[in-house]
């Protein structure tokens, strides 16, 4: 699935980095700890997180996660969008809480093990 059809199917809201969503989702991760996501996402998950500053986007380009989502009505830092764009790391954000987020995508087939 690409990042492109998530975005229709939860009605993200994409908020840097929107040439980057023919990207295809691998998995899922959900962690608010950036040592966390270091240590257990794969490459081309879609990260779901609160966090919204910079840190998130190295964490995602080390890790070559498919994008981030924002959940729980959660918005980038502006510095944060400004390294999303250089990165090419796109950005989704939505109202869901987090829980919420991760069983639509798991609806959808998006799975946290390979």
């Amino acid at each position: 699935m690409k990042l492109a059809d998530l975005v229709n199917d939860l009605q993200l809201v994409a908020k840097a980095a929107q040439g980057g969503l023919d990207r295809e989702v691998k998995g899922g991760y959900a962690s608010d700890l950036l040592s966390d996501v270091m240590a257990n996402s794969r490459e081309g998950d879609i990260w779901v997180t609160i966090q919204g500053h910079p840190n998130i986007v190295a964490v995602a380009t080390l890790r070559d996660l498919a994008g981030i989502i924002m959940a729980n009505g959660r918005q980038p830092d502006a510095e944060t969008v400004q390294r999303a764009e250089e990165e090419g790391v796109p950005i989704l954000c939505t109202p869901m809480p987090t829980f919420e987020v991760v069983g639509r995508l798991y609806r959808l087939g998006i799975y946290g093990q390979r």
